[in-house]
């Protein structure tokens, strides 16, 4: 099958900066236009900025960059599938890191003091990662210690979580998660205490605790941070086995089920596959769930015409259908947009940034301090070591 790009009519896909969908979460609005195409001299730019480099540079490209960015890429993946490579190449003087911060905040934490982590833009960030902010996250623990529960509480963080998060689970005696091993991680968690505070993205730990685990949707509580005392009382927080931190995936936060019903009555046997990150009822209406490794696994591995609408970021989708023409991929959503903090690492920032490696100039050098880092590296050491 041929692929065929979404329109930015009203009615189909809602490309950056051509509208908003009030019935999807705040916060999932679609600001910015997506630049157009780098110029041509670029390519040949980055190849020539790359072959000088040789192997002091890995260039690492998340799943979610442009073609423009991944063709340049040593290696791509999920956040901590890059993070892992990046501390697999101890002798590689420099780490592009194609992603956002708190990836390279990652990548600096797992690498050696030697090396330095590049960021070509340093406005890409996450729009998830920054609704969990360390002031917020301190102020809600010490309502937990007012109450005599924080004794029983086990901090989990996401990996899409900044350095000063992780670093506040790894002090805290908690854990790092991924997407692929969440339910690993809570199971890990509920040997060590009754309850579990999940930052920052509330969808995953509720479909976590409620498909895996086998909670009830009421044992979860939302902690808002903007209202007074998270908008819980003491009873919920007492009661509840899940703490939810209120943030999400402003991409994946956009599938509705609406679009689920929408594509099964369009398309005849089709296969919705979806990413944890989406919301509870769309996670439920769909036939598979899984991490950006998983989804792609699942549609490599999937029969030649068999047929699919997959619920995650464009560009994924897009490079899984061109990939895979023997197969009927399909976007989930039709209001939905790019990831607009990713799609800020273009070609140009790329580089940009191999040129002034190639000068001997380091530009956008992510560093974590390393009180932080040591804290950080602790919930990931203890993630590591899950079976």
């Amino acid at each position: 099958m041929t692929w065929a790009e979404p329109s930015s009519t009203a009615t189909a896909l809602l490309l950056l900066g051509r509208g908003t969908d009030p019935d999807t979460e705040k916060g999932v609005e679609c600001p910015g236009d997506l630049p157009a195409p780098s110029d041509p001299d670029l390519v040949e730019r980055a190849r020539a900025a790359k072959a000088a480099l040789g192997d002091r540079v890995f260039v690492l490209g998340h799943h979610y960059q442009r073609d423009e960015v991944i063709q340049f890429a040593d290696v791509t993946g999920d956040s901590f599938k890059l993070a892992r490579e990046a501390a697999a190449r101890p002798d590689a003087e420099y780490i592009v890191f194609c992603g956002v911060h708190f990836m390279a905040e990652s990548a600096d934490i797992l690498t050696s003091d030697a090396q330095r982590v590049v960021l070509p833009d340093l406005a890409a960030g996450c729009s998830m990662a920054d609704m969990a902010a360390l002031p917020q996250v301190e102020k809600a623990w010490e309502r937990f210690v007012e109450l005599g529960i924080a004794g029983d509480v086990v901090p989990v963080t996401y990996m899409n979580s900044s350095a000063d998060i992780k670093g506040f689970v790894g002090r805290n005696d908690g854990v790092v998660c991924t997407s692929s091993n969440a339910e690993t991680a809570l199971r890990w968690s509920y040997e060590q205490g009754s309850k579990v505070f999940f930052l920052p993205d509330q969808h995953l730990g509720r479909n976590t605790a409620v498909l895996k685990l086998g909670f009830e949707l009421a044992d979860c509580v939302l902690y808002d941070p903007h209202k007074p005392g998270g908008g819980l009382t003491d009873e919920q927080l007492r009661a509840a086995k899940m703490i939810l931190w209120r943030g999400h995936c402003s991409v994946h936060g956009r599938f509705s089920l609406d679009a689920v019903e929408d594509v099964r009555a369009r398309v005849p046997g089709v296969n919705v596959l979806v990413h944890p990150e989406c919301r509870h009822e769309v996670v439920t209406a769909a036939d598979y769930v899984g991490s950006t490794e998983y989804i792609i696994r699942m549609i490599d591995n999937a029969p030649a015409g068999s047929a699919w609408a997959v619920g995650t970021e464009l560009n994924l989708v897009r490079r899984l259908a061109l990939a895979h023409p023997d197969k009927q991929i399909t976007f989930l959503e039709r209001n939905v947009c790019y990831c607009s903090t990713m799609n800020r690492i273009d070609l140009p920032h790329l580089v940009w940034a191999l040129e002034e490696l190639v000068a001997g100039r380091v530009p956008n050098q992510i560093t974590v301090d390393p009180e932080t880092a040591h804290y950080a590296r602790v919930a990931l050491d203890r993630m590591l070591a899950l079976p």
